[in-house]
């Protein structure tokens, strides 16, 4: 049974990889993403990630379809209680920003996609820095007295923002951010490392990387030469035109062959023993590419293999 992390200063426990539910609804049909998220429950897995935009992004959809899909698995399942449910607030095109209202309408319209009166974790998903952080923070902290809100966390927020927030929350005794979901892998290190992850440290906040896998680059299907059929494609090919990208896939493969695992796990399991990092998000369309993700949970590597890989992705 693979041991779960600890969430910062909270008492979720999570699996030590995050699924993601960007492609439920998206790049995965209903009945595909219950293929996906039977396998990730089957191994063991409990944190499931998503947002109220997601999929706004595609003709035809509104926002939201992430959160449905995962409700209605969740009432299939009967296994609420069992699974930790992240969601964000800031970007759906009927609830957009992070004023104290729009916070708290977006996070009914969550809960009733989600079918539950609770959300685990509850994301600014964009801080939006004309709005100050008592609003921000009165408004998620309601949602925390209300009790539709375990936990809270912020996304894509600047260390000065995240610093001024929690400050004010120690300040005033509000609901205080216990996680941080920054853009963070490999082949972006200082989207994280630097302040923003200095601050998670002394506050004792858990990081939940999103990209973790570059959008694909850092499952090694991308090759010079090589053509690749996915939605993402073209952001994940640019980093083949770099010499770090190159640098990366090198030292990736030679760890994948001492360990007989895939580029992904490694990838994966590389961002995980970083400091501050709880869990990695990834997402899978099928439950075929679930085993490379899921194997960061075995997956220890030595200290040597990990100074090669940071010092490749320097």
């Amino acid at each position: 049974m693979t041991s779960l992390r600890k969430l910062g200063s909270s008492d979720l426990e999570v699996f030590p990889l995050s699924l993601g539910g960007n492609v439920f609804g998206w790049t995965a049909d209903e009945a595909q993403s219950f293929s996906v998220l039977d396998a990730y429950a089957a191994a063991g897995g409990n944190f499931l990630d998503t947002a109220d935009s997601y999929s706004a992004w595609i003709e035809g959809n509104k926002g939201g379809e992430s959160e449905t899909i995962i409700g209605k698995w969740l009432k299939a399942r009967g296994n609420r209680s069992d699974v930790v449910v992240a969601t964000k607030v800031s970007q759906h095109p009927e609830f957009p920003g992070l004023s104290g209202a729009n916070i708290k309408a977006a996070a009914d319209a969550s809960l009733r996609r989600l079918g539950t009166d609770y959300v685990d974790l509850y994301y600014t998903h964009f801080d939006k820095p004309e709005v100050p952080v008592e609003e921000i923070l009165g408004a998620l902290d309601e949602l925390v007295k209300a009790g539709k809100v375990r936990h809270i966390a912020a996304s894509n927020i600047s260390p000065e923002r995240l610093r001024e927030s929690l400050e004010f929350s120690d300040r005033e005794g509000l609901a205080r951010y216990v996680a941080l979901q920054p853009h963070y892998n490999l082949v972006s290190r200082d989207t994280y490392e630097g302040a923003l992850r200095d601050i998670a440290s002394r506050s004792g906040l858990a990081a939940v990387p999103y990209f973790a896998l570059a959008s694909g680059f850092l499952t090694g299907k991308y090759r010079p030469g090589a053509t690749v059929d996915s939605a993402r494609a073209q952001g994940a090919a640019k980093h083949l035109e770099t010499e770090r990208g190159l640098r990366v896939l090198a030292a990736l493969d030679e760890v994948a062959r001492a360990h007989d695992a895939e580029v992904a796990t490694v990838a994966l399991a590389w961002l995980a023993a970083q400091p501050t990092v709880a869990a990695p998000i990834a997402s899978a369309r099928t439950p075929e590419q679930l085993p490379a993700l899921l194997g960061v949970a075995d997956l220890v590597l030595t200290d040597g293999e990990l100074s090669k890989l940071t010092e490749a992705s320097a």
